[in-house]
């Protein structure tokens, strides 16, 4: 009777994650079947499990079981060991670069019923970053930081928003022709602006927070991928220094996030360092980087940090990057072909063509 349950027990758990790794493949926008891209690495680890115990099934079974359960873990290893310290970094290490050249951003999903902003506060002062982007916060909440940011931070932009997708950035340095667009839906902003280095320089930075696929949110991940697409094409017709930052409900390695990065040019702090995964701050099992910075090939990066809970269900991310044009050469820039650019503006057109309601 025992050896009937292990049987059972081996045979559903791996038909289920082998299943996952299967969905996960197939090239739509449902958000069940995008929603198979997130947990890599547990279903990855859960695949091992099964061929560690495949000698506990019968006889019969334990080859078949210790294969399929290999081949998941191998099949979700080969997407995921490129955001651990086993892969090459896709973003050089600064140098002892003028500090008057870096810029330390923090990024926060609020989460807006949550209430602590006084611990997100004492993180702030702790770290004492040049930007703070927050994400999912409400007038309450931005009421709280101006309180909090208003005389260390005299540059800012509020779209204070009770759907979940408000956002607020706070900074030292000067930001220049600030503007909110509502990319591709009317009710999801997103901030643009230049920011203005203590050398001098200028970048471009773009802060974004898009519809998760998802039964409470979206049908459908066309929404998030469509505004990943529009920003990636954006910054690939003007490839001019540049920073993206936020929640992109979106992990590291899903098909939209490498297209966005083969698109635009843009780098991946995480690549060759780890995972920094900054959700769900209440689960350490499932857990899988949501929120980003993104570089272009002009920078460099000093520090990346995943800092403490403070009530959300994210966690927060600081990182540090330095503007060093000259040590451009030294990364290999993703790159898109023909048929990658085509399907990225076909993703957007439809989104813009669909009834934003569905």
């Amino acid at each position: 009777m025992l050896s009937l349950v292990i049987d059972t027990l081996l045979i559903a758990v791996v038909t289920i994650v082998a299943g996952a790794t299967l969905i996960a493949r197939i090239p739509s926008h449902w958000w069940w079947l995008r929603a198979c891209e997130f947990p890599r690495v547990q279903i990855g680890l859960i695949g091992l499990f099964c061929a560690l115990a495949s000698p506990l099934a019968s006889d019969s079974l334990t080859l078949w079981i210790a294969t399929a359960g290999l081949v998941v873990f191998a099949i979700q290893a080969f997407y995921v060991l490129p955001w651990t310290p086993l892969w090459p970094v896709q973003v050089m290490a600064a140098k002892g670069d003028a500090p008057e050249r870096c810029l330390t951003l923090l990024i926060a999903n609020v989460l807006t019923p949550n209430r602590r902003s006084d611990d997100l506060l004492e993180i702030i002062a702790e770290r004492d970053p040049d930007m703070v982007l927050t994400l999912e916060s409400d007038q309450w909440w931005g009421d709280k930081l101006d309180a909090g940011l208003a005389d260390g931070y005299p540059h800012a932009v509020r779209v204070p928003l009770d759907n979940l997708y408000g956002m607020h950035l706070y900074s030292r340095r000067p930001l220049i022709d600030t503007e909110v667009k509502w990319l591709i839906q009317d009710d999801i902003p997103s901030i643009h602006c230049e920011v203005e280095l203590e050398s001098g320089d200028h970048i471009r930075f773009r802060a974004l927070h898009p519809r998760p696929p998802a039964p409470s949110e979206s049908e459908e991940s066309l929404w998030r991928d469509a505004e990943l697409s529009l920003v990636a094409e954006e910054i690939h017709q003007n490839p001019v220094p540049t920073l993206v930052a936020g929640d992109l409900n979106d992990v590291a390695w899903s098909r939209s996030t490498r297209l966005f990065c083969r698109v635009s040019g843009m780098l991946d702090l995480r690549r060759g360092r780890g995972m920094f995964s900054s959700f769900h701050a209440g689960y350490p099992f499932l857990r899988w980087p949501l929120d980003h910075v993104f570089v272009s090939e002009h920078f460099t990066l000093a520090k990346m940090d995943r800092l403490r809970a403070f009530g959300s269900d994210h966690f927060p991310i600081l990182a540090t990057v330095c503007y060093r044009p000259s040590r451009a050469d030294e990364h290999d820039t993703p790159d898109a072909d023909n048929e990658e650019h085509h399907d990225a503006r076909e993703t957007v057109e439809e989104a813009k063509e669909r009834d934003q309601s569905s």
